[in-house]
């Protein structure tokens, strides 16, 4: 009578548990980029105002110079340009419409930016983005081994901010960890002018993803052993210094890579946060609104996956619903995702 019970408590514990495990959607990738010479970590999206799809996707490998670059892949994977020579390239992000100050002569008025944080020469690299590629357009001088960076577009005047995580470090401060930075337009460079630093650190691992949500106005970042942390992204707000909230602390297997955010209409959509496994990383997503509940978990086939973008603009027929690409460590790629199957595993 007491094995029965005993084995009675087994079979309903063991029901229970599989009925409260979240469920965890497979999404296969529709293209895999050409391979990088080295080792890539961390992309970019940009998109082609005239022609959505020739929008491009930048792609950092982390090694150091010469070997060290940004990668330019067309929306079919094939390589378009690389810029080498890049001292240990970690994370890159794109922002839109950075206004010039004092035009140049010849010079546009404002120039679509990417930023790439190289860790190496402890700088920011920027440059300029047209449907052509990628062209240097500036340096800042930042902090000892920039790793993470996300660009803020500020809505009520347009201003660009660069939100900086160097890499950690047992003498690094765990209070006001982050940089940013007010990027400036003038003369066809761009620099930098540091107006703040936030954000606490739990000093466990270290701070690498940053993704900001320009609508909203969050910059989240993912304490790789701690949860990932919300704050204001604007350095002028009232609550600029306090933490927000602090989300996705418990269910991770690997460490708090990638993040990324899916934005629709009216601040709905999602905040995507990697879970670095090996073989089979998972992507577990938040909702982009008021407590960022956590909503589903999906994976995809890329192996111990570091970077991660994603967007909700369509790309042609080929990504109607928009794009995720994620970091595919041991083939040395990236792996593009049609969000139109993201959506539908997840019943979206």
């Amino acid at each position: 009578m007491a094995g029965s019970r005993l084995l009675l408590l087994i079979t309903v514990s063991a029901t229970l548990a599989a009925w409260q495990a979240p469920r965890i959607f497979e999404v296969k990738p529709t293209v895999a980029t050409q391979k990088v010479t080295n080792d890539p970590d961390d992309p970019a999206i940009w998109i082609n105002p005239a022609n959505p799809e020739a929008s491009l996707v930048l792609g950092t490998n982390k090694v150091q110079a010469p070997q060290g670059a940004l990668v330019l892949f067309g929306l079919d994977g094939q390589i378009r340009q690389t810029v080498s020579s890049i001292d240990r390239p970690n994370n890159v992000d794109v922002e839109y419409g950075l206004k010039a100050a004092a035009p140049a002569a010849g010079a546009a008025a404002a120039i679509d930016i990417a930023v790439v944080t190289e860790r190496l020469k402890s700088q920011l690299r920027i440059f300029s983005i047209t449907a052509q590629g990628v062209r240097e357009a500036g340096a800042v001088d930042c902090c000892r081994e920039p790793m993470g960076v996300g660009l803020y577009r500020r809505p009520r005047d347009g201003a660009i901010f660069a939100i900086v995580a160097p890499k950690g470090r047992p003498d690094s401060p765990l209070q006001n960890y982050l940089l940013q930075f007010r990027l400036h337009y003038a003369g066809g460079k761009v620099t930098g002018q540091l107006v703040r630093r936030f954000g606490r650190f739990s000093g466990t691992k270290e701070i690498e993803a940053v993704a900001v949500d320009d609508e909203l106005g969050f910059v989240y970042y993912a304490d790789e052993g701690a949860g990932i942390r919300k704050y204001h992204a604007d350095p002028d707000h009232a609550s600029a210094a306090q933490e927000v909230a602090l989300i996705g602390t418990t269910g991770y297997r690997g460490d708090r890579e990638g993040l990324a955010l899916y934005t629709r209409p009216g601040g709905e959509g999602f905040l995507i946060s990697t879970d670095q496994l090996p073989l089979n990383s998972e992507y577990r997503v938040y909702a982009r609104g008021g407590d960022n509940r956590l909503l589903f978990t999906f994976k995809g086939g890329a192996d111990t996956t570091d970077g991660i973008e994603v967007t909700s603009t369509p790309l042609g027929p080929r990504f109607p619903a928009g794009l995720f690409v994620a970091m595919n460590s041991a083939p040395k790629n990236f792996l593009f995702y049609d969000m139109r199957d993201v959506l539908k595993v997840a019943g979206r």
